[in-house]
């Protein structure tokens, strides 16, 4: 045995974590299996057919295809790099706290479950909050967009086991090697992470599930030797801050129309951004962006689902394609409300959607606190996850408020606060969060849609 695999078994060892068997099968060994594949033959045969062009040629698309997306897991990277390396980060920038609603799922599952992730996207610290969270129980594979496909984090995403898609490339051959590789790597029983909106919320409201990569997984069930194995775990991300959030509002402007900044202005303020936090942490004045906070869902099993399905409709699979699909749409709505009655409610997107159910751009003091207090009792009532639900309310406030102050959301004016108008877009994302929570207040918050282009990064 080499020294670097002793040294990557003992930092797994120390984690208390498992890796799926088949992570560490060689890489060679999925390609082969792939071009061997029956499925994918077909789909050569008809890429050849429509395109006029000849098979060989087509399988070297086909390998090209299998390059890019298949995986080298590498043990030492995980667990002895880029383990230590995510819980520096992390613990840098934020305050990470999990919760587990239905108890951790280690242990508690069949030994063979297929257990399957799927979560909410905030932001793309999440690989590495949710990734870091669980690393005492599994390691984790993701499905990663086109973004991550640069050196070196195309290196560094494929050592931790991450699979590559491109999430707007509609070719039929590409998708059908995504799909086998997908239900390959299932039915060999790896754990995998989705992000069940397809991509990062940029209003800070849950988004649709989007259910391509879900289709896959559940199409292993073809087999019924698998619909027993198959168990979901929703998990619900939030922030105090989301690092990309001014990113993400351009982006929606963007979408609806409205001129973003030109590219160099951009870059100027990103340069201010770095220079400002970096004077901060040399002159000790820096401090974390508050809390990042995972709620790990119970597990649920897909075989009663399966069963309600063989009621309804008989062979899910005999179906023609579009209606298999909005049966899964049925399923990944139902896992979407799930994650939704978790998301955990953090002081800023409490103290954000009390300032958003106010008209106007100044409120008091008093008015805040007794606001943010009736919110809270009520997702208290609702059973909503929130982060020191027990403690003083303008505790809660003062936490927020460290944040909101820094950021330069809220200003301080005689007995309450001013909101500063290049800034109400980011008090409706984070109060956007958590608003499908807040029951009688709901209708209450003021939703922004015609959102400012946003111009200045924080300071």
């Amino acid at each position: 045995m080499s020294w670097s695999t002793r040294i990557a078994l003992r930092a797994l060892h120390r984690s208390r974590g498992r890796i799926d068997r088949f992570k560490l099968t060689k890489k060679a060994f999925v390609r082969k299996t792939l071009l061997a594949d029956e499925a994918i033959a077909l789909a050569v045969k008809e890429h050849a057919r429509e395109h006029a062009i000849d098979e060989a040629t087509t399988w070297r698309r086909v390998e090209d295809y299998i390059d890019e997306i298949v995986p080298f897991f590498n043990i030492l990277a995980y667990y002895k790099i880029g383990l230590v390396v995510s819980r520096l980060l992390l613990n840098f920038f934020y305050k990470v706290s999990a919760e587990y609603a239905g108890g951790s799922s280690q242990g508690t599952l069949p030994r063979d479950a297929i257990v399957i992730y799927l979560m909410n996207h905030r932001s793309n610290a999440d690989y590495v909050l949710v990734g870091y969270v669980l690393s005492g129980q599994v390691a984790v594979s993701y499905a990663v967009g086109e973004w991550a496909r640069t050196f070196p984090l195309e290196y560094i995403f494929k050592s931790f086991g991450a699979y590559f898609i491109r999430r707007k490339y509609r070719e039929p051959l590409y998708h059908k090697v995504l799909e086998r590789y997908v239900q390959l790597i299932t039915s060999n029983g790896v754990t995998q992470g989705i992000f069940l909106e397809g991509g990062l919320s940029r209003d800070g409201k849950l988004g649709n599930a989007k259910i391509g990569l879900l289709d896959y997984l559940v199409g292993v069930a073809r087999d019924p030797a698998f619909r027993a194995r198959l168990h979901v775990v929703p998990v619900a991300i939030n922030y105090d801050r989301v690092l990309e959030d001014r990113s993400l509002l351009r982006e929606l402007d963007a979408r609806e129309g409205r001129k973003r900044p030109p590219l160099h202005s951009q870059f100027a303020e990103v340069l201010r951004y770095v220079g400002w936090n970096a004077a901060r942490l040399i002159t000790g004045k820096w401090k974390r962006y508050g809390r990042a906070a995972v709620v790990v869902g119970e597990a649920f099993p897909l075989a009663p689902w399966f069963d309600d399905q063989d009621r309804a409709v008989g062979d899910l699979f005999a179906l023609p394609r579009a209606d298999r699909l909005a049966r899964v749409q049925q399923l990944a709505d139902i896992v979407l409300e799930r994650i939704a009655a978790l998301i955990p409610v953090t002081s800023v997107s409490l103290a954000c959607a009390a300032i958003q159910s106010f008209d106007g751009d100044f409120i008091s003091h008093q008015k805040l606190i007794e606001r943010m207090s009736e919110m809270r009792d009520v997702l208290k009532d609702l059973n909503a996850r929130v982060i020191r639900h027990d403690g003083p309310i303008e505790e809660t406030f003062d936490r927020a408020w460290r944040m909101l102050r820094m950021r330069r959301i809220l200003v301080r004016s005689g007995d309450g606060y001013a909101i500063l108008p290049g800034n109400r877009a980011l008090v409706s994302y984070y109060a956007n969060s958590i608003s499908h929570l807040l029951g009688p207040f709901a209708e209450g918050i003021r939703e922004r849609d015609a959102l400012p282009a946003l111009s200045l990064l924080d300071r």
